[in-house]
């Protein structure tokens, strides 16, 4: 699939997920999230280690799961 063929994210005109590989610190999820909604990256980093802490783990399988998924 190329670039031309991808559509954009629903709701959002233009704009698609991507992991950011210039701002990664560990496969570029929580860069690419920060990038996808224009906010800064640390706030989403402590983000999920907040809710990694707080949900017994369960970020780190969502963490992975975006990881594997996107891009």
């Amino acid at each position: 699939m190329s670039q031309l063929d991808r559509k954009p994210a629903v709701g959002v005109p233009g704009k698609s997920f991507r992991l950011d590989k210039t701002d990664a610190k560990l496969w570029g999820v929580c860069g690419g999230i920060a990038n996808y909604f224009g906010i800064d990256p640390l706030i989403v980093r402590l983000g999920f280690v907040l809710g990694t802490l707080i949900g017994f783990g369960s970020f780190i399988l969502i963490y992975l799961a975006i990881a594997l998924i996107a891009d």
